[in-house]
């Protein structure tokens, strides 16, 4: 299927590895020119390379911390410096840390907001006057977390549901102009869950590291994601293709979640 995005613009955050990789990789597939983001300037350069591999379009890294400000604005100003626009925004970002409720104190709840929440504000207003360009699209990367709590995870349980009030907000007050979406990911075979299983193979937890990826799956088709699946529903949804939806959320989960709705 022809996307019709070829020649496009997109800034992907978060996007030198995991779920921002394969999103930005899935849209320099089918032809966007894509700004990349991270803060290791090394893993960057080996994202470029790898998204490279495959991109028929031009491949751009600009380093930068979601939670500074001006790194944001800097992104924002990068991209519309080297492809004089943007059509498209994908926000994702590293998840926040793990812990039970009376164990996490006031500075992970901000930093946490901070990282989840005001990034994606301040690059929607940053970058909304260039989406409105054209058919400008946000696709938000966020969590399965919104739909139906994980045990041990307060601050992604509670902080992400911002994210998503957000993307139902502005799909209304960017309309019709930018269309607005999220993408809800459970378990994908990226770099993260690799270490995780490879360091409980090591303790012993596991046999081997198929075993311990296997105890991931946890949902009706048995196995965990290829992070190119959910890239190619966010390279989708920022696609005129995908064109009647707007404000919803979509859950990428192999149907793990227990939510009805």
């Amino acid at each position: 299927m022809d996307l019709q995005i070829d020649g496009n613009t997109a800034l992907v955050t978060a996007s030198s590895s995991g779920l921002g990789k394969a999103s930005a990789k899935a849209l320099a597939r089918e032809g966007a020119h894509v700004v990349i983001n991270g803060r290791d300037e090394d893993r960057l350069e080996d994202a470029v390379d790898a998204i490279e591999s495959v991109a028929t379009g031009e491949v751009v890294a600009q380093q930068g911390d979601l939670t500074d400000e001006d790194d944001l604005e800097a992104m924002v100003e990068r991209t519309v410096d080297e492809f004089g626009g943007i059509d498209h925004l994908v926000t994702s970002a590293g998840g926040p840390p793990s812990g039970p409720f009376l164990e996490t104190d006031d500075e992970d709840w901000y930093d946490a907001y901070d990282l989840l929440v005001m990034s994606v504000v301040r690059l929607a207003r940053e970058a909304e006057p260039h989406l409105r360009d054209g058919e400008g699209t946000i696709v938000n990367i966020t969590s399965r977390s919104v739909k139906e709590s994980i045990d041990s995870l307060v601050l992604s349980n509670s902080v992400r549901m911002s994210v998503i009030g957000l993307e139902k907000t502005l799909s209304k007050e960017f309309a019709p102009d930018i269309r607005t979406n999220a993408v809800l990911p459970g378990p994908h075979e990226t770099a993260r869950i690799q270490d995780l299983v490879e360091q409980a193979v090591d303790r012993g937890d596991y046999d081997s590291y198929e075993e311990g990826l296997d105890d991931w799956a946890g949902n009706p088709l048995e196995r965990v994601g290829d992070p190119m699946e959910l890239g190619n529903t966010v390279a989708y949804l920022s696609s005129p293709v995908s064109g009647f939806i707007n404000g919803e959320s979509v859950l990428i989960d192999g149907g793990s979640t227990g939510a009805n709705l």
